[in-house]
């Protein structure tokens, strides 16, 4: 991933942070428009399941019940289940300190409350998506998600070009890596518990991702009073890496949206939580025992949103297909291929659903 970064570009567009702050300090103005490029949807064209119905939300899973022999089993085949039918999960009592947690989130907000041009200093580089900008950009006249972002590799620690880590904050280097250190070891114990839950060697997952990349995006979704039904803030997709671990900072603004049976489904973080999903790499790893999930970000018309996604990738020379411990007689459903090249054509196109993924299935599920 870390190389496939630096070779891949986007095409540089406006910053949204100072555009929604032309509008928001304007109040509604009938004669300032949002402009067509970021008007993606019809208001109310697709069916949103508020998160509020304890039926409709993603399942929520327990550390704690899963390191304890106990309740390990149990919990096990509560994670495997949301794995296969939701995609997503919940995860509390995760381990990670309050105050690493609470010392990324103060930077976070810090960083993006900063001028533009103070954020600017580690902006992207032609050819590199690393660095503060936009991603997914590959034409002139598509449409654009409502949001800018900072992305980083932040593992392995040589990995990192630090021209697009700020140094303002000044804390900010040491928060972002005593972080992902620790996500890092909780990725690899869930990557245990999911093999483990479907009867296969614990270490097959975790040996597949440990030591290989990990990236960081920091997202920044302002308010857009006049048009929050007809933007959105990141566009459908499913994630092309292993796990993903989401942390929300605005505890209160959500904006996540998972797919599930044609319907939109809100998800209303748990506070504390982790919001934990699987990325394409690993539905093909597992043949389809786990699912990678279409998901977006809506935008909230006063309040604006933040978020943290640290991405877990495999070796960008491995061959990815459907791995051994997870097949135990069971028909091949996905096509193997180059994971670089799947990368490559990833982030070579614009956001668009699950088709990268679905191009290599064998089998319906």
């Amino acid at each position: 991933m870390a190389e496939t970064a630096r070779e891949m570009g986007s095409l540089p567009v406006t910053n949204v942070q100072a555009l929604a702050e032309n509008f928001n300090n304007n109040g509604v103005d009938d004669d300032l428009q949002v402009p067509q490029r970021y008007l993606t949807k019809e208001p109310s064209a697709e069916e949103v399941v508020a998160g509020g119905d304890s039926n409709c939300v993603i399942p929520v899973i327990d550390l704690n019940r899963l390191v304890d022999p106990r309740s390990s089993s149990s919990e096990c085949a509560k994670l495997v289940s949301a794995c296969r039918h939701w995609g997503f999960f919940q995860l509390i009592n995760h381990g990670v300190p309050d105050q690493v947690i609470g010392n990324l989130k103060s930077d976070v907000v810090k960083f993006f409350n900063q001028p533009l041009e103070d954020k600017e200093e580690c902006a992207q580089r032609p050819g590199s998506l690393e660095g503060y900008g936009q991603a997914f950009v590959v034409s002139e006249d598509q449409k654009l998600d409502w949001a800018d972002m900072l992305y980083i590799q932040v593992q392995p620690s040589e990995s990192r070009d630090l021209r697009f880590w700020p140094t303002r904050p000044s804390s900010f280097r040491n928060s972002i890596d005593a972080y992902s250190l620790e996500a890092r070891e909780l990725g690899h114990r869930l990557l245990e518990f999911m093999a483990k839950g479907v009867g296969a060697d614990p270490a097959s997952l975790r040996a597949v991702f440990q030591g290989q990349a990990q990236g960081m995006r920091l997202n920044y979704y302002p308010p857009c009073r006049q048009a929050a039904d007809r933007v959105l803030g990141l566009s459908p997709h499913s994630d092309p890496g292993g796990l993903t671990l989401l942390l929300q900072i605005n505890d209160y603004v959500h904006g996540l949206q998972v797919k599930k049976d044609g319907k939109w489904f809100a998800v209303e973080a748990v506070d504390g939580a982790f919001i934990v999903n699987v990325g394409d790499a690993l539905e093909i790893m597992s043949n389809g025992k786990f699912t990678s999930v279409e998901h977006r970000a809506v935008i909230h018309p006063t309040k604006e949103r933040t978020s943290v996604a640290l991405f877990f990738f495999p070796s960008s020379d491995m061959i990815v297909g459907p791995l051994p411990e997870f097949m135990k007689g069971n028909q091949v459903r996905y096509r193997s291929t180059s994971y670089q090249d799947y990368m490559k054509q990833y982030f070579a196109e614009k956001l668009d659903g699950r088709k990268h993924l679905d191009r290599l299935r064998l089998l319906e599920l």
